[in-house]
């Protein structure tokens, strides 16, 4: 099994120098390279509090200090993007990093980027849809035709450059919506599910929906893919990570809650959580190892699992450490 981070290169609370803020994600995902995680990945936002509005520029540069560790765009908002140059974006990238660049599409979890780019939150599924279809042409051929009803025609143009990899990994990535997962599973994509709440064994039937859509579209067995992906925290020991990971947790998501008519988080539904069912990966190097693994099998078997970490005000340096203990501890238990 893959185990790394996706960072939203969050600015702590009262940080205001993002200069410091960026450098201090490359020098993250410089350590996490030299300590053996297989995968780093800086999603997509346009909020103040998250400096990733590009993140195919935060993949680059840390392209140029690392050596092994797979640099992913996840999520790719595809919905409020232009496929022509979101290609571009990531098969430049695997250049730069001599075949490392994969990216996980998907339509994204805050609706900033629509009224950005000029697009009606209206048409969410439908852009998706379209934008996907048109990407997965490029990656396939280097001369493109196409038409649809959200971009103008492409008609037998060259989309330049082109990658290392063929084909360059793009996954999909999915919430809860049974559509999704068919999808991926129909058009022959790895799946990446992301789970920030509720119990993770509540996804099985939805992963066996991607599975039989697998199956039925004739595609090798052997190639399927499951990615999960999950709020979590490695510390020493379990009241370490609770002692470090809450309060930030508590205060983001509650925010998040008044925006989309959720309640305030309570402690009480934390320690839910991060029980043994709940959907938040927290504790020693043993419990979060465990943990992975109890997942791992509710789901009928993942291949990759990605931490998102800096949701809540970690240090700088708390997140150093826990990135060693995920290189040097986690992923041997796990893989073990």
């Amino acid at each position: 099994m893959e185990i790394g981070i996706d960072s939203f290169a969050g600015l702590r609370e009262g940080e205001h120098d993002g200069a410091a803020a960026i450098n201090e994600l490359l020098e993250r995902i410089q350590y996490a390279d030299q300590v053996g995680l297989h995968t780093f990945g800086i999603g997509e936002h346009h909020r103040q509090e998250f400096l990733d509005s590009s993140p195919f520029n935060i993949l680059s540069a840390a392209a140029a200090k690392t050596e092994k560790i797979k640099l992913i765009s996840a999520v790719t908002v595809l919905s409020a993007s232009d496929p022509v140059r979101t290609f571009q974006s990531l098969s430049t990238l695997d250049l730069i990093s001599k075949g490392r660049a994969e990216m996980v599409a998907g339509r994204g979890s805050f609706s900033e980027a629509f009224p950005l780019f000029g697009f009606d939150f209206k048409d969410y599924d439908d852009l998706f849809i379209e934008k996907l279809d048109l990407l997965l042409q490029i990656r396939a051929n280097e001369f493109v035709n196409w038409s649809g009803k959200f971009r103008p025609a492409i008609n037998n143009l060259p989309i330049y450059p082109r990658p290392i990899q063929d084909p360059l990994p793009i996954w999909l990535g999915v919430g809860g919506t049974p559509q999704s997962f068919a999808r991926a599973g129909i058009l022959g994509l790895p799946l990446m599910v992301a789970i920030i709440g509720g119990n993770t064994h509540r996804f099985k039937p939805l992963v066996d929906i991607y599975r039989e859509a697998w199956k039925q579209a004739g595609h090798p067995p052997e190639k399927m893919q499951v990615g999960l992906h999950s709020l979590g925290f490695v510390g020493k020991t379990m009241d370490e990570a609770i002692d470090l990971y809450y309060e930030g947790y508590a205060k983001m998501f509650t925010k998040i809650g008044r925006e989309r008519g959720w309640g305030p988080v309570t402690r009480e539904q934390f320690d839910q959580q991060t029980g043994p069912l709940g959907a938040i990966v927290l504790g020693s190097p043993e419990q979060v190892a465990e943990k992975i693994l109890r997942h791992s099998e509710a789901l009928g078997g993942i291949t990759r699992f990605q931490f998102q970490m800096d949701i809540a005000d970690i240090t700088h340096q708390k997140l150093l450490n826990s990135i060693e203990l995920i290189g040097k501890e986690v992923i041997p238990l796990v893989n073990k």
